[in-house]
């Protein structure tokens, strides 16, 4: 990823020693898409950012918002585009319904530091936002720590390798192409999603 520059459809993979392996396989997936749509098959492909949705808070995205509900008191100034799982299958099935093939969009609503969006979701639980910055210094001694105390007790690493790197990486998404070719498409705002997703945890925990 660029720092220095918005991140389009236009871009490509590039092999890097920093790619981490979900996005590795991801990419490879990518591929035989596009070798299909060579061999005749009409298809889209859809690149969401980071996709927020109710589910388990255990895992995936949603875990945003376990940490936050407990007041996770660090943050860091990496930036990222979300997009509300709502969203995604909504222009996936406006694409399935069109004529466009042999094209890929970048699916993302808006873009956001996590502090902010740490902060959004502990104010709509009424909790305490981060408030302590992690520097990138410390983000690598915490992922060591995490790493030895993980093969110690057998736990899953709260902070990995990856994830610390992700954390700091300011990423900014350019969302045009897709309204571009569907103009009546609308993302739900971030707000918006933080506030849905938040009450449906509530009920769905009973806190």
């Amino acid at each position: 990823i660029r720092e220095d520059k918005p991140i389009d459809e236009t871009m490509n993979w590039t092999e890097e020693t920093s790619n981490s392996e979900y996005g590795k396989s991801k990419y490879l997936a990518e591929m035989e898409v596009w070798r299909g749509i060579g061999e005749g098959l009409p298809a889209v492909i859809v690149n969401p950012v980071i996709i927020l949705g109710t589910s388990d808070w255990n895992k995936g995205s949603t875990e945003i918002f376990k940490t936050a509900y407990n007041e996770f008191p660090w943050y860091t100034e990496g930036t990222t585009g979300f997009v509300d799982v709502k969203d995604v299958a909504k222009a996936m099935i406006a694409l399935m319904n069109s004529d466009i093939t042999a094209e890929r969009f970048i699916l993302s609503s808006e873009n956001c530091m996590y502090k902010d969006i740490f902060t959004k979701i502990a104010i709509a639980f009424n909790k305490k936002p981060p408030h302590k910055k992690v520097t990138p210094f410390l983000a690598n001694v915490v992922w060591r720590w995490e790493a030895i105390k993980g093969k110690l007790t057998g736990i899953a690493p709260l902070l990995t390798k990856e994830t610390a790197k992700t954390a700091q990486t300011k990423a900014i998404f350019n969302n045009n192409k897709l309204n571009e070719y569907l103009p009546n498409f609308r993302y739900t705002s971030l707000d918006e999603t933080i506030e849905r997703i938040c009450s449906e945890l509530k009920d769905k925990y009973q806190f």
